[in-house]
């Protein structure tokens, strides 16, 4: 099971030097992949836990393409509605680009009603715009000569289009996984919902005449008891879950760094 772990890219924590060393910790560990959030706008009333400070996911990634050389680096999830298509596939093209083929692109259509309000996307629309852009993405990807808005373009560089993980719990969710995924990423670890997901996904894939995508929940492992970790990873194991996103909340870059190797000492064991 590929382990990875979430990167605080928020609040006070948050810093240039923490971020390059938690990076270098979980890559030194051995771990699948590190991962940052998306938030751009978020309400005062909403900031608990990180004062509304957030560095953007996509900027944050590119740092890390110069600052790693193994580990994968992906954002769980980022809101495909609040940005224009193009200027985000330019985004990560380069991340793909500078990082030799590492970025983990989880998408998801995005919930809080206050930043669609500060963006002004259109949040009735959220869905659809979501698989516009997926659309999109794959036809920029596939072709060095492409279109956008009509106009015909040279998308370069042009490496591999990253895989992409479909965040969200609902059936919309797991049909978009089927249509444009490598994965479907649900959030929490409850064996019988996951259970039940992962077989509507896998009976979405049959209609579609595709393979299941993986299963990556993101998930908090009990850690400091290595042997309960070590059974609830090996359940969603058995589940199918073929990797998992573990998100631990800490004040300071070493508690960061002692939990990787924690991580990777119960992936070792599995």
């Amino acid at each position: 099971m590929d382990m990875g772990m979430y990167l605080r890219n928020m609040g006070e924590v948050a810093t240039r030097e923490t971020i390059r060393a938690g990076a270098a910790a979980a890559e030194r560990a051995g771990l699948h992949s590190v991962w940052v959030v998306d938030h751009i706008a978020i309400p005062p009333d909403q900031s608990s836990g990180s004062g509304g400070r957030y560095l953007d996911p996509l900027a944050t990634l590119a740092y890390l393409a110069g600052a790693t050389e193994r580990i994968g680096l992906g954002v769980a999830v980022l809101v495909v509605p609040y940005r224009p298509a193009l200027a985000t596939a330019k985004w990560i093209a380069t991340i793909q680009e500078l990082s030799d083929n590492r970025m983990q692109l989880g998408v998801g259509v995005g919930w809080m009603k206050e930043e669609f309000a500060a963006t002004g996307a259109d949040r009735s629309r959220r869905g659809t715009v979501t698989d516009e852009t997926l659309e999109q993405f794959q036809a920029w990807f596939a072709s060095d000569e492409a279109i956008s808005n009509g106009q015909p373009f040279l998308f370069k560089p042009r490496p591999p289009m990253p895989p992409i993980y479909v965040g969200g719990g609902g059936s919309a969710a797991r049909r978009r996984a089927v249509r444009f995924g490598q994965a479907w990423m649900p959030i929490g670890a409850d064996p019988v919902k996951l259970a039940a997901g992962i077989d509507e996904l896998a009976r979405f894939a049959d209609e579609a005449g595709r393979e299941r995508p993986d299963v990556v929940p993101v998930a908090t492992l009990p850690t400091s008891e290595p042997a309960r970790a070590i059974d609830a990873a090996a359940e969603l194991q058995n589940l199918g879950c073929t990797g998992l996103i573990h998100g631990f909340r800490y004040d300071a870059g070493a508690a960061f760094e002692e939990e990787a190797v924690r991580l990777a000492e119960i992936s070792a064991a599995l």
